[in-house]
């Protein structure tokens, strides 16, 4: 008679040198191999690649502060939106509703490098970050060297932390929201509601000036500002073929220059390696390619209209499904676009090759897990997104005060 016994083979991933072996880990796979089973079978089996998993490594939950040196997986958290990796291999994000800057290190410890937990206000330039007063930091990103830089939505700044000494400094923004400055110094330029940030790949800083809807640049060597993309509301075209970038059909704007197409509710940018801007648009619910070459549109996703429900076009023609306020977009390695589809409580996927979008993490219903897979996973009204080279996700969860970690099919 044939032994039935059965053994747990566990196959775990190789640790990057991007990710701690002290940060949470997902549970390894198992796989039940027969006692009897050929060799070639089992190292078939062996090679399987792992199921996706999700983690709650930040946050409990609950909405709150808890104090440095917590471990990360204990701390209470508010609203979590932007978040990034460091060269110290720590992982920033904004606490946006506590009004701070935090860190989680490689050890798992939370702690604060900018701002007065709680406390809000605009105040602290020229001093220590810890001390400063900030207004609802939403996204953060580091530059070449090092240094820290981050958008202030209530502040309408930019400010920057030099980490080698941790002081503060605004490097663009009055601290009263309007536009003006173009052509001229960014500290002396005005913003409405920055909401997002990222450099390009020759160094210069790019900022979602959301309410005046367009795009701005700054010039890193001289500090002089510019409008790269956009133009005012008010001359926004109508009738067939002219619409808003994201009013539908999106795709009628392909191919239109940046500098001359109104672009509506301009929430998050992230670029590629050629210096290609891949650029989320909140009300206008669609994604776009802005070409580095000929400084066009290109239409990657999204209708235009808004869906109210579990997210429309799911493993479809990324252009004919419908998106729901994005308000995240990143790039990984390999080219796939993800955006965070905040109002579907979903993360999403763009393969650019394919033009398809699938869903990789919520269920398109509000909630609060279960971190098992993660398209079981519910979320709720994710803000933050980045990707690191490994391929593994990090959401800012925002609205169940989370941080959560998705760790890919190998």
């Amino acid at each position: 008679m044939p032994n039935k016994r059965r053994y747990a083979v566990s196959h775990v991933p190789t640790t990057n040198s991007a990710i701690s072996p002290h940060l949470p880990q997902p549970p390894p796979a198992s796989y039940h191999i027969p006692m009897r089973t050929p060799l070639l079978i089992i190292s078939v089996l062996l090679t399987l690649p792992l199921q996706a998993q999700i983690q709650s490594i930040a946050g409990t939950g609950q909405k709150g502060f808890s104090p440095d040196n917590t471990p990360a997986a204990q701390a209470q958290l508010n609203n979590p939106f932007g978040l990034t990796k460091g060269p110290d291999q720590a992982l920033y994000f904004c606490d946006t509703d506590n009004h701070i800057i935090r860190k989680i290190t490689p050890q798992g410890l939370i702690s604060t490098i900018a701002g007065t937990p709680t406390k809000k206000g605009y105040a602290g330039d020229n001093g220590q970050a810890t001390a400063a007063l900030l207004n609802e930091p939403y996204e953060l990103r580091f530059d070449k060297t090092g240094d820290l830089y981050f958008v202030e939505r209530v502040n309408h700044v930019v400010r920057h932390i030099n980490m080698k000494t941790g002081t503060i400094d605004t490097l663009a923004g009055t601290g009263k929201p309007g536009f003006k400055g173009d052509n001229g110094p960014a500290k002396d330029a005005q913003f409405n509601q920055p909401h997002s940030l990222q450099f390009d790949p020759a160094g210069d800083l790019y900022i979602c000036d959301i309410l005046n809807h367009r795009i701005r640049k700054i010039d890193m060597k001289t500090s002089t500002i510019t409008t790269y993309a956009g133009a005012n509301a008010k001359e926004k075209p109508q009738g067939p073929g002219t619409s808003l970038p994201g009013s539908s059909p999106a795709s009628q704007l392909d191919n239109a220059p940046i500098k001359d197409t109104p672009l509506q509710g301009p929430r998050a940018i992230d670029f590629d390696p050629q210096g290609n801007c891949y650029l989320a648009l909140r009300e206008g619910n669609a994604i776009y390619k802005v070409d580095a070459k000929t400084q066009t549109l290109h239409h990657l996703a999204g209708t235009g209209k808004k869906s109210n429900t579990a997210p429309p076009g799911n493993n479809g023609p990324a252009q004919s499904a419908t998106l729901s306020g994005p308000k995240a977009i990143a790039l990984a390695r390999n080219g796939n676009v993800y955006i965070a589809d905040t109002e579907s409580h979903t993360i999403r996927m763009i393969n650019p090759t394919t033009n398809i979008i699938t869903t990789v993490a919520g269920t398109g219903e509000k909630g609060d897990g279960p971190f098992t897979t993660p398209l079981e996973c519910k979320l709720t009204r994710p803000h933050g997104l980045y990707i690191d080279q490994d391929g593994t996700i990090y959401i800012g969860d925002s609205e169940s005060h989370r941080i959560l970690m998705l760790r890919q099919k190998d």
